[in-house]
């Protein structure tokens, strides 16, 4: 089984919420654990909300204060791709080592909190000229007993 949506955001609060649910109903609906779909749910609404509030107007003619999410369910794995038209991360592949957030700080969890929420997490830029943040993260996926969406396994 294999299936992908994307969305075309705007830079609002109201916007992650929207994406939450379209992910969490998505798995529901093929089968995918509760326990796993939460995970994935929270990581990307901080995903979500750090395009919100990091992901301003990119360069010249490129799309304002939007940001995109892709999800992919393919097989035993769930991909989710969250680009936005900001800055970017500085460097070129991966942002400099952040301060490690105290659980009483409200802003700085973020992208700590996907790295534990998922099996592979990616940061990086968005190639051209247009600029903007892309984080992906993967995460192996585990079904319900009575997931109708799940292939049934070949046995020798």
């Amino acid at each position: 089984m294999s299936m992908w949506w994307s969305l075309h955001l705007r830079r609002e609060a109201a916007s992650v919420p929207l994406a939450r649910r379209l992910l969490i109903g998505t798995m529901e609906t093929a089968g995918v654990d509760p326990d796993v779909s939460y995970d994935l749910s929270v990581a990307l609404s901080e995903a979500c909300a750090n395009a919100v509030e990091h992901g301003g107007a990119g360069a010249p003619g490129s799309t304002p204060g939007g940001y995109r999410v892709t999800a992919y369910l393919d097989g035993e794995k769930c991909r989710i791709e969250v680009t936005d038209s900001g800055p970017g991360f500085p460097g070129t592949s991966r942002p400099a080592p952040r301060p490690v957030a105290s659980e009483t700080d409200e802003h700085g969890r973020g992208l700590g909190l996907i790295e534990e929420l998922a099996d592979h997490v990616h940061l990086g830029n968005k190639p051209g000229r247009g600029g903007g943040a892309v984080i992906s993260f993967d995460k192996i996926l585990k079904w319900r007993e009575d997931a109708p969406l799940m292939m049934p396994l070949l046995t020798a």
